[in-house]
């Protein structure tokens, strides 16, 4: 016996019940006028990009300080700030690359653009890491590794620093 297929579901099969926002769902979406844009962007600064490098490279520092005195050692802070480095310098190189200005025709290419230069700041990132045990002798790994972890951390951590604008209307 050949089974049936099942019946698409409508829409409305998804709803367990309506609510107010529900009811919202039907309105048309009205564009916002300049003025409202402006306000919109006003509020909502955007996050320097150095700015975030300046906080990867503390967090390093701070990373090499704290091996350093757990372990002692200078060859443990050492390895610590070159972890930060490998993070720090590409993190740099690609705010080089992505703030000069550019003729991108649209936001697929700007796309486009932005992942060429996260592809050069790994490919940099692999490269600084392969020289690391030349570069740095003796080399602590873990001190490395640790350091290299918390400074890539700090990416998430932007979206917090992004401070509001205070209004003049109060």
């Amino acid at each position: 016996m050949p089974q049936q297929m099942p019946r698409p579901l409508r829409a409305t099969a998804w709803r367990d019940h309506e609510t107010a926002e529900d009811e919202h769902d039907d309105e048309p979406i009205r564009p916002l006028t300049r003025d409202e844009a402006q306000r919109l962007r006003a509020g909502q600064p955007p996050l320097s990009l150095w700015r975030l490098v300046a906080a990867q490279a503390a967090v390093g520092a701070l990373v090499a300080v704290l091996a350093w005195g757990w372990s002692g050692r200078g060859s443990v802070a050492a390895s610590a700030l070159y972890g930060a480095f490998a993070v720090t310098a590409p993190t740099a190189l690609m705010v080089i690359g992505l703030s000069g200005k550019s003729n991108v025709p649209n936001a697929g290419a700007m796309a486009l653009r932005f992942l060429a230069w996260e592809f050069v700041k790994l490919g940099a990132s692999v490269g600084l890491l392969l020289l690391a045990p030349k570069l740095v002798v003796p080399l602590s790994w873990p001190a490395l590794l640790a350091a290299l972890v918390l400074c890539m951390k700090v990416n998430w951590l932007a979206l917090l620093w992004r401070g509001r604008v205070k209004s003049n209307d109060a």
